[in-house]
Formats: C-alpha cells, sequence, structure tokens
C-alpha cells in the first residue's frame, strides 16, 4: 500500500461533485456537508441527529479542513442532501481516491461480496432491501470501492459495474458462488485480472466437470505433483481446523472452456472443524484463470476472501451499528454507506491497539488521535 487515506485529498474530491440543489438554496457547501458526516461517522455518530450535534461541539476542528461560514447543517439539512445526492457520481469518486492510495499489487486478491443493509430500500423503492457490493483488498485490508444494487437489480448484475471501476492488472478476484458467470470471468480477465471463483449448482454442468475431475484424481494422490496439495492447521480458543488444498489442470470433458473465458485451472477446498468435540466437514470447489496457481497459493487466497466477511460487513454491524441504520429516503442510504466505508478505511490505517469500535471513541474524545485519523502525515 502508498501512502495512507488522507482525508484533506477526499475533500479536494468532494469539491468536484455535482450539487443537486438549487444554487439559491444553498447555505453550506457540499463538501463541507458530506465532511461533516465523515467526522461525525469517524467519531461514533450513527445517525445524522448524533452528527449534527458531533458538529456543534467539534467545529472548530472541522474548520480545518472546509469552511462553516453559516454554522453547522441541521440533521433535516443533511438527510435532504444525501437523498438527492447522486450515489454513483459518489461511489466513483471513492474508488478514484482509494486508487491514489492503495495500489494494487502483483498477485493481490481482491475479494468481491454484497451485504444487505436490512432496513434501507433500494434507492427508496420500497421494494427491496438494498444491497451494497464491496471489493475488498486483502493485502492492504482497505475496501477499493462499492456500488449499491438498482431497482430491480440484484448483486450479479451489480457486480460488472464495479469492477469496471477497479485497476486489476495483476489480482486475482475471487467471489462467491452467486457470481461465478460467464460475463464477471470475461470481464476479470478483459481488465488484465485472475478470477477465482467458487462453483456450486447454479452451474451444474461445470460443478460435475470440476467433482469428476477431482474424484479421479483424489482416487490415485500419489500421482499428483509436490505443488498441486497444501494443508495448514489451525488451534484456537478450544477449536481445530484443519484445511486442504489441491490444484490441478483443467481437463475440458463437457466442452466448459468454451463458456469460461481462459479457464485453466479447478481448485478444491476441504476443511474439518472440531468445536467442542462436534466435527464438521465441507468442501469446495473453485475455478481459476491463473495458470500458475499453487495449491498453496489457492489455500491462502480462499481464506483471505473471508476477511470481507469478518473484518467488513461483521465491522460495519457491530462497530458502526449498519443494520440498525433507519435512513430510506431516495438515495441517502447508498450515500451513507460510502460514507461508513470511507470512515472504516481511515480507521483501519490509523496504528492503534484497539479494535473499530473504540478507535471511534478515541476519535471523539481526543482531537489529537481524530487528526491521526484523518491526515495521513500525522501518523
Amino acid at each position: 500500500m502508498g501512502p495512507s487515506p488522507d482525508v484533506s485529498s477526499f475533500v479536494e474530491l468532494l469539491a468536484t461533485l455535482p450539487d443537486p440543489r438549487v444554487e439559491r438554496t444553498r447555505r453550506h457547501s457540499l463538501e463541507s456537508i458530506l465532511l461533516l458526516c465523515l467526522c461525525g461517522v469517524v467519531c461514533g455518530a450513527n445517525d445524522l441527529v448524533a452528527i449534527e450535534d458531533f458538529g456543534k461541539a467539534r467545529r472548530g476542528f472541522l474548520e480545518k479542513f472546509a469552511d462553516f461560514p453559516n454554522g453547522i447543517p441541521s440533521h433535516d439539512t443533511l438527510g435532504r442532501v444525501l437523498a438527492k445526492l447522486n450515489p454513483t457520481a459518489l461511489e466513483e469518486l471513492f474508488t478514484k481516491w482509494m486508487r491514489g492510495v492503495a495500489e494494487a499489487t502483483r498477485d493481490e486478491v481482491v475479494a468481491i461480496d454484497g451485504k444487505v443493509l436490512r432496513r434501507a430500500f433500494t434507492k427508496g423503492s420500497g421494494s427491496g432491501f438494498l444491497t451494497m457490493v464491496s471489493a475488498w483488498s486483502t493485502a492492504n485490508g482497505v475496501v477499493l470501492g462499492q456500488i449499491g444494487t438498482d431497482v430491480g437489480s440484484n448483486e450479479v448484475a451489480t457486480i460488472p459495474r464495479l469492477l469496471e471501476l477497479l485497476h486489476l492488472k495483476g489480482c486475482l478476484v475471487t467471489i462467491d458462488a452467486a457470481g461465478c458467470q460467464t460475463e464477471i470471468a470475461a470481464k476479470i480477465t478483459d481488465a488484465g485480472g485472475d478470477y477465482l471463483l467458487a462453483v456450486r449448482g447454479n452451474q451444474p454442468k461445470l460443478h460435475a466437470a470440476v467433482q469428476a475431475q477431482f474424484d479421479a484424481a483424489l482416487a490415485k494422490p500419489a500421482g499428483l505433483e509436490p505443488s498441486a496439495h497444501a494443508t495448514s492447521t489451525e488451534t484456537s480458543r478450544g477449536r481445530e481446523e484443519t484445511r486442504q488444498c489441491w490444484v490441478l489442470p483443467f481437463v475440458d470433458a463437457f466442452s466448459e472452456a468454451e463458456r469460461w473465458k481462459n479457464l485453466a485451472r479447478i481448485v478444491r477446498f476441504d476443511s474439518e472443524r472440531t468445536v467442542g468435540g462436534k466435527t464438521t466437514r465441507g468442501t469446495r470447489l473453485f475455478i481459476t484463470s491463473r495458470t500458475t496457481l499453487t495449491a498453496k497459493q489457492a489455500l491462502a487466497a480462499v481464506r483471505g476472501h473471508w476477511q470481507i466477511e469478518n473484518k467488513l460487513h461483521w465491522s460495519l454491524d457491530v462497530s458502526f451499528r449498519e443494520d440498525d441504520s433507519r435512513l430510506r429516503a431516495d438515495n441517502a442510504a447508498e450515500n451513507f454507506a460510502v460514507v461508513r466505508h470511507v470512515a472504516l478505511n481511515l480507521l483501519r490505517s490509523v496504528e492503534s491497539k484497539v479494535g473499530i469500535k473504540n478507535r471511534r471513541l478515541k476519535a471523539g474524545w481526543s482531537d489529537d488521535f481524530l487528526a491521526k485519523v484523518l491526515v495521513s502525515n500525522a501518523h
């Protein structure tokens, strides 16, 4: 990772966003409104009323980064702006900002997955819950970009739009079985990256082909190359887990290679977990376009993919109370979700011995720590 995220550069980009308000009604600049929301969220505010109160208490600090000549905007003003602001423009701006501070490196694993906002409807439609699809850098531990689902759309249809915003050259993109689609595989390889896609029953012919090849190969394991197999064992707090991974060149017995662009290898991942004397076992299958992928690398990539659940989705639920948010008007929920992602990136990028929840509290208590979170050269 290059320099840490810096809110000053983000505020500069915010000033380029199209303002949805009529000019004569603007008493507060768009960048000052979004900066207030961001700093409030960083410091522990989870709703717009709390953000307004935070702004009134910390106006002097906020004015180091933006002007507030007419005072702190009310929570009603914040809500109206978030509702009308174009979320696509904000999402694209976020991704552009992250490209400047988290340049992808060769062989980096980029995990993509969606998270449903339990109390937010798709762009105010009232007909379906909003899903935010995010890209997570497992090496840098930050969100690289995110997009909300459109009305009548779903996670699978949203993934290609997110891929178009990312720089994927040299990266290995991991997606669960819902994203195992020929269009998505082609989009990744066309961008210069490689895919590692989970395969389940939604692709029955492909699943059967991969399963049959592994059944035959593992019946005679002595014939496998050493790099085709890797294993790891982890013991923690009464839980013991053993993982095994196999990687084989794909033998196209079902004419599947014609459909899946650059399909080169197949992966099998077995896990055995024992907790409290009870053992559970599982097997997952994958396809990949990376011709040089070894079993050791595949094992690390599959495990790394779950960072997006443990370090992103879990943090948003537990540390930011995202599922409790009641923002629903028009685009407000989607735009506020982007603000949370920015806040999480800033908080993750500062050195601290405490978790995200307590970093938020510390930022709310200490101007010095908040400055450290917001400005990279203060680290």
